[in-house]
């Protein structure tokens, strides 16, 4: 079993910044990439950000320059630092890890639970 617990997320106002944190915990191999999606009302979930097992990472068009996604792998915890927070960031944000648990022969997709953001114009 793999599970992955988020926090950090709640009501700013815009230009305000919030961090997300997801623990990944359980019978972990091996994470290859680990990142967050995000789901606004009415509309389909996107990707936003994504940190790689080589540490390349790769944004959202919306949240460059805004947002950072990291990792602490001595952890499994996954980071969003989100600054100048905009009113179209509302949204419930998912991280989620491509990871191979033990005893299983390949890798595949986990996701959390989700958090809130919520950004007030």
């Amino acid at each position: 079993q793999v599970h992955l617990v988020e926090s950090g997320g709640g009501l700013v106002q815009a230009g305000g910044s919030l961090r997300l944190s997801c623990a990944a915990s359980g019978s972990i191999s091996s994470i290859n990439a680990m990142g967050w999606h995000r789901q606004a009302p009415g509309k389909e979930r996107e990707s936003v950000a994504a940190v790689f097992s080589d540490g390349t990472t790769n944004y959202a068009d919306s949240v460059k320059g805004r947002f950072t996604v990291s990792r602490d792998n001595a952890k499994n915890t996954l980071y969003l630092q989100m600054n100048n927070l905009k009113p179209e960031d509302t949204a419930v944000y998912y991280c989620f890890i491509t990871a191979r648990a033990r005893g299983l022969g390949y890798a595949r997709n986990y996701w959390g639970q989700g958090t809130q953001v919520t950004v007030s114009s």
